[in-house]
């Protein structure tokens, strides 16, 4: 009887024991470690590893060479000018001059805005900037270039994802929570950093009708934006919002943080063919503006966007709107050799690294470029027509030792195009 009750005792001991530390209950935690007289989670365990990394060496824990000291005393490039920002963008984008133009002079405007003196009498209001272009013309390609250039933390988010808080999906401060995480959680450098918000166009009202259900994942998300874009402090959950109920939120200002949107707001076209009046009917026509119809979006403008779905306090908060060309048969064959880190320079390294010299005749480029305008896919398009022709190549060379070199002829790329899948996409 003694032995049943002694065995009652422990099972319910075992069932109530808690973290010594932080109280949580063995059945929230992980893992409960115990000690001679108490026990403690993994949560305790990591936050304690936490505050020894900062009081006795002074920094949180460093990842592989990219931890916080990147970012301590971190400050923008001087001297720099719109010409250098360009020329740097010269150097990995081809073409859409008119693009990396408007981009250089809102960035150097923007950062030439933080050294202002606090003192000033005028106060020079932010400029965000919304990027507007087919799919595979370059977008997130500017930001990421024009980050990388300027050393600041940059995060890419997709606006897809948010949904208007209170409902299933993230909150828009989650783009935040990305940007703190790029710079190790450190919160004065994550205030001078470039947010790039991705598919912009997909939260887009859905329509001007007022209707009883809630547009939770278009209208809303558009209003949520409306005073992070203009600068306020935001209470950030550092590993994001709705997983971890329990972190501490870190207030972030984002009064000095640039966003960068993009989209392609496919449909436009025919909002901005509507405007223009391309069918000219009457006495006058002869003496109205040419219109190029290959290229509507070079006329762009807000109210076209205001048209397809973006509010207007959100365009606003958007006052530099730039487009991005179509991609023609030229700049597709530029764009397979000239950038830094063009797709036949990686091919051709990859190849080395075999010790074999790969070569592409200019016919085959010719070819590659032709088939990835028939797509329509962009430069995306050109990486899917090369892997394509490459991939029985990097099957079989790896185990040929005698091969030293391999030369990419157009008859060869055909053969490989037309025994593809890609071929089924030409066919359609």
């Amino acid at each position: 009887m003694d032995k049943e009750l002694n065995s009652d005792k422990m099972r319910r001991g075992k069932q109530n024991f808690r973290c010594s530390f932080c109280g949580r209950d063995k059945a929230e935690a992980l893992i409960l470690i115990a000690g001679i007289d108490g026990h403690i989670c993994e949560v305790c365990v990591e936050q304690a590893e936490e505050i020894i990394q900062e009081e006795l060496y002074g920094n949180k824990k460093d990842g592989e060479g990219n931890g916080s000291k990147q970012w301590e005393n971190h400050k923008v490039p001087d001297k720099l000018t719109p010409v250098d920002i360009k020329d740097h963008l010269d150097k990995f984008v081809i073409g859409q001059e008119d693009a990396k133009k408007f981009l250089s002079v809102a960035v150097y405007n923007h950062y030439k805005r933080l050294k202002q003196p606090k003192d000033d009498e005028i106060e020079i209001e932010k400029s965000n900037i919304l990027l507007v272009g087919r799919t595979g013309t370059g977008k997130t390609l500017l930001a990421k270039t024009i980050a990388k250039f300027l050393n600041v933390p940059f995060a890419i988010v997709d606006a897809t994802v948010f949904t208007e808080a209170g409902y299933v999906g993230e909150d828009v401060e989650s783009m935040l929570s990305r940007l703190l995480q790029a710079c190790d959680y450190n919160v004065e450098a994550a205030q001078k950093g470039i947010v790039y918000i991705d598919e912009i166009d997909k939260i887009a009202r859905k329509s001007d009708n007022p209707s009883i259900t809630r547009d939770v994942s278009g209208e809303g998300v558009q209003q949520a934006m409306l005073k992070m874009l203009e600068g306020t402090d935001v209470n950030v959950p550092p590993q994001g919002g709705r997983k971890h109920p329990e972190q501490k939120l870190v207030k972030v200002n984002t009064n000095n943080i640039l966003f960068i949107c993009g989209g392609a707001f496919d449909g436009v076209e025919k909002i901005i063919a509507r405007r223009k009046n391309t069918q000219v009917i009457g006495f006058n026509g002869d003496n109205t503006e040419r219109v190029d119809r290959e290229n509507l979006l070079q006329y762009i403008s807000h109210m076209d966007l205001k048209s397809y779905g973006i509010i207007p306090e959100l365009l606003g908060r958007l006052p530099v709107l730039t487009f991005l060309y179509p991609l023609d048969l030229s700049a597709l064959r530029r764009i397979l050799t000239e950038p830094k880190n063009a797709l036949i320079k990686q091919y051709q390294r990859l190849m080395e690294l075999e010790d074999i010299k790969l070569t592409f005749t200019d016919d085959a480029l010719d070819f590659i470029a032709e088939t990835a305008l028939e797509y329509k896919l962009g430069a995306r398009g050109l990486r899917s027509i090369c892997e394509a022709i490459m991939t029985d190549a990097m099957f079989e060379l790896p185990s040929q030792g005698d091969v030293t070199s391999f030369e990419v002829t157009r008859e060869y790329a055909t053969s490989k195009i037309n025994n593809s899948k890609l071929s089924q996409l030409k066919a359609a």
